[in-house]
């Protein structure tokens, strides 16, 4: 709050990071090296420039994998944001898709974990590490996460799973990538170095609730 300049994280950096945060103290250490995440975007995560693969004639009623293989530009980012917060080194195999729909991200989030965690311990790490913070909303179990339910907010909304199988935790995370990914996320920053509400002038509801 005392902070005269603020660089905003990606969108993608955003959903993943925060989705990932309470999970590292549960990860063993190989899967840190070893933390898998799948991601899809709409398209206006690739900026306002015209583009003939963003056309919706191209995009609608298919899905396509970009920047796989170490390349995009948010791994290290998101890479730097845990271990600057966490002291942990880790490792991120990240898969960006682009989906058809306009805005929106969508992130699952997967790791190797103890096979003496619980779900119920693991749900409720998540819930106390966001449970007062005013745009980040953990559901229970059951409760169906949709990209469709943050458009136009500043909303993200996070959700816990345990393959006791594989012995992996599953974290999906989402947001609207032009709001808490983007200008919403500006203005939440600019109201705590001003003085103001957080929340002035936003909202974790989307239009679509």
């Amino acid at each position: 709050m005392t902070a005269t300049q603020i660089a905003n994280p990606g969108c993608y950096a955003t959903a993943i990071s925060v989705g990932l945060m309470p999970l590292i103290p549960f990860i063993t250490n190989q899967g840190l090296k070893e933390i898998t995440v799948v991601a899809a975007s709409g398209t206006t995560g690739a900026g306002r420039s015209l583009k003939s693969n963003l056309l919706a004639s191209e995009v609608m009623g298919s899905l396509s994998a970009y920047k796989v293989g170490g390349v995009h530009q948010h791994t290290p980012e998101i890479e730097e944001n845990i271990q600057r917060i966490t002291k942990k080194d880790i490792s991120l195999s990240f898969i960006p898709i682009l989906a058809p729909m306009p805005r929106g991200i969508l992130a699952t989030i997967s790791a190797s974990v103890s096979a003496e965690l619980s779900f119920s311990e693991l749900q409720n790490a998540f819930e106390i590490a966001y449970g007062k913070e005013l745009f980040i909303e953990v559901l229970n179990p059951g409760e169906s996460l949709q990209t469709s339910s943050l458009t136009g907010s500043n909303g993200l909304q996070l959700q816990i799973f345990l393959d006791k199988r594989t012995n992996k935790a599953i974290v999906i995370s989402a947001i609207d990538n032009l709001g808490k990914g983007a200008a919403g996320q500006a203005i939440q920053n600019a109201n705590l170095i001003c003085g103001f509400a957080e929340d002035a002038g936003l909202t974790p509801v989307g239009l679509h609730a």
